[in-house]
């Protein structure tokens, strides 16, 4: 028995995976250490599977020199898309960060093995919350749509267009301090007040240690008020699965 394998169909399977995994590799909560390099590989071949006999109908290198510079451009797409993506729902996390820091919640910060980085207590369990949220209403499933809608729009070959990635990132940045500050701001807003009440009652009674008494009010209270940002999540989290969908188009070159 003689098996054939159509070349340009597992060519294209192949660059395609580059591009897939190269964003995987970035982008939360695909890129947790809790997540095996081998059900990324699989993941991204199963994901390019469904793109792999319209990819074919392109004109694919045929030269080696062709075929590095074809991985090489489909890992740095890969890579911006899915950096940008990445940024974007960052901020949850960013949010949940501000708050620790002005409800002394920062001092308590550890280190994450799955992340690879240092995470504090309220910006992990903010970005938990997002993760569970994003899988649960199935907002994943739309991002990683838009990531294969650009293999229709950005072919394998030749390297990308990167004359629009400054605006789109400089954008990404903009939304992540704006989400981060809108979604944190009504928790800022009474810590501040919590501050500024404490302040006048040091003044009031100085006989009192203000550290003693300021530092254990500002952490009751935050537990207190900590579900005032909880109702912004779902809002916000559409808002960031539609920038991330709009910014790999743009990057793409059809925004």
């Amino acid at each position: 028995m003689v098996l054939s394998v159509d070349g340009a169909a597992l060519s294209a399977l192949l660059l395609a995976s580059v591009r897939v995994v190269a964003w995987l590799v970035v982008v939360p909560p695909f890129a947790s250490r809790g997540i095996p390099t081998t059900a990324k590989v699989i993941l991204a071949l199963g994901l390019s599977l469904a793109m792999a006999p319209t990819l074919a109908a392109q004109e694919l290198p045929g030269t080696t020199p062709g075929l590095v510079l074809a991985t090489a451009s489909q890992a740095l797409i890969g890579l911006g898309m899915g950096y940008v993506t990445m940024l974007l729902f960052s901020a949850i996390g960013a949010a949940g960060s501000l708050v620790d820091v002005f409800g002394g919640f920062a001092l308590a910060s550890g280190w994450d093995p799955l992340a690879m980085n240092s995470n504090t207590v309220f910006g992990r369990f903010h970005q938990l919350l997002a993760t569970a949220l994003l899988v649960v209403s199935g907002g994943h499933l739309i991002v990683v749509g838009g990531l294969l809608s650009t293999f229709r729009y950005l072919p394998l070959t030749g390297m990308p267009d990167i004359s629009s990635w400054d605006g789109v990132l400089l954008t990404a940045f903009s939304m992540f301090f704006t989400v981060a500050v809108q979604m944190a701001l009504p928790m800022i807003a009474v810590l501040f007040v919590a501050d500024l009440a404490l302040a006048l009652l040091t003044k009031v009674a100085p006989q009192l240690n203000a550290l003693n008494v300021m530092f254990p009010a500002k952490v009751g209270l935050t537990l207190l008020l900590l579900g005032l940002s909880f109702p912004m999540l779902p809002g916000a989290l559409d808002r960031l699965v539609e920038y991330a969908n709009q910014a790999m188009a743009t990057m793409a070159g059809t925004g």
